[in-house]
């Protein structure tokens, strides 16, 4: 028995615990005007999925498929770039939401590519825009705490717990970040995850 549930952990792929939708993006570095950028899309106005909002590139990990290869191959789908003008340098921390979604971010570049010769699939893509990397390094974001609120279904078991309604639940808050930069609003989860990045690099300012 030991041998067989050796084998299973062995090859057991390590996710969180419970029914997350897991997802993959990357944060793409590019050079404008010799300058370092983190490229951005606005997502096409059609998709039925936050239309119109602000995201990295990126998208559902695929059955069995390592995050970091739904990195790689979500930009490659969304920018129309070829494999060898991503380099990837590696994961930072996931971000988990209170909605049974975790994204897994990885940092990269584009290599030897224009921003204005990225031919984005329009099906997904309205438009692409970057910002300076010094930008956000010189500007803190907008930060908003709210606090979750645990609603329980009629038929929950108090009485099998102690203190029964009176149990002592631990709060929880979730922050919500706004960057804006010439009219563009970055927010939610992708501006945690820019947040997040700033918050791992200010070392080398």
């Amino acid at each position: 028995m030991y041998e067989e549930i050796k084998k299973i952990i062995i090859n057991h792929q390590v996710l969180p615990e419970g029914n997350n939708k897991i997802t993959a993006v990357l944060l793409p570095l590019i050079q404008v005007n010799d300058e370092t950028h983190i490229l951005f899309e606005k997502r096409s106005y059609t998709l039925n999925t936050q239309p119109g909002e602000i995201c990295l590139p990126g998208g559902k990990r695929e059955d069995g498929e390592l995050p970091i290869l739904s990195a790689h191959r979500e930009t490659m789908e969304e920018l129309n770039l070829d494999e060898n003008q991503i380099e990837i340098y590696g994961g930072i921390d996931p971000v988990v939401t209170p909605f049974n979604l975790i994204i897994y971010p990885f940092v990269g570049s584009l290599v030897a590519t224009k921003i204005e010769d990225i031919k984005y699939n329009k099906d997904e893509v309205d438009h692409v825009f970057s910002v300076p990397l010094s930008y956000f390094m010189k500007n803190p974001p907008k930060k908003y705490m709210i606090k979750n609120k645990m609603i329980f279904p009629d038929d929950f078991p108090f009485d099998k717990i102690p203190n029964n309604k009176n149990y002592s639940w631990r709060d929880s808050t979730y922050s919500v970040i706004f960057y804006e930069y010439n009219g563009y609003v970055i927010w939610g989860l992708t501006a945690k995850i820019i947040n997040n990045f700033i918050d791992i690099i200010k070392g080398l300012s």
